[in-house]
């Protein structure tokens, strides 16, 4: 009968780094994506109210106002007959962002997950409620910037956000808190 082998040491160092650390983050993640809703949520009902059909508000000079612009399409204005697709791309966006929820245990992506997840709840909302009908609604923009675009607080989000997630996954982390190591080179 062959005796059972000991696992390397570089086998149970592997298995180790592979290992969730700590606390699981979905508080986090809810925490940042409902901070992220309510102030874009907010700015969106204080501009509406004050803004709408106003001359347009210089921040910085005429490089960043703040005018109110319906937008029934994606960034930039792009596909405005899609409304009811991009009402579900946020819902879908929603459900894996949840799914990845389950084994979160990283806090820089669970702020990361949060800035997204607030994101798309935001414009969800104005696609879900706004006029001018349910799935159809257009999304509140607000923030002007010269030659650029108009956007929302729920777009600079999904923008951190997303940046955060591609800097994350540059770096090797994982959302269950493990960090992936390249492949060893042949030969080493």
């Amino acid at each position: 009968m062959a005796e059972p082998t000991e696992p390397s040491r570089a086998a149970v160092d592997e298995a180790a780094a592979e290992q969730p650390k700590g606390p699981r983050r979905i508080g986090v993640l809810l925490a940042v994506a409902m901070l992220a809703y309510l102030i874009d949520l907010g700015s969106k009902v204080l501009v509406a109210a004050r803004l709408e059909n106003h001359a347009a508000i210089e921040v910085i000079g005429d490089v960043v106002t703040l005018q109110v612009i319906r937008n029934s399409g994606a960034a930039f204005g792009i596909g405005q007959a899609l409304t009811v697709v991009f009402t579900m791309i946020a819902s879908s966006v929603i459900v894996v962002i949840w799914r990845i929820a389950r084994r979160l245990y990283s806090l820089p992506w669970a702020i990361a997950l949060g800035l997204l997840l607030g994101g798309a709840l935001g414009n969800l909302t104005d696609r879900l409620f706004r006029a001018p009908s349910v799935f159809r609604g257009h999304v509140v923009d607000f923030i002007s910037v010269q030659h650029f675009a108009v956007f929302n607080l729920a777009d600079s989000a999904i923008v951190c956000g997303g940046i955060l997630v591609v800097l994350l996954s540059f770096l090797g982390s994982n959302p269950d808190g493990t960090v992936h190591q390249p492949p060893e080179k042949a030969g080493k």
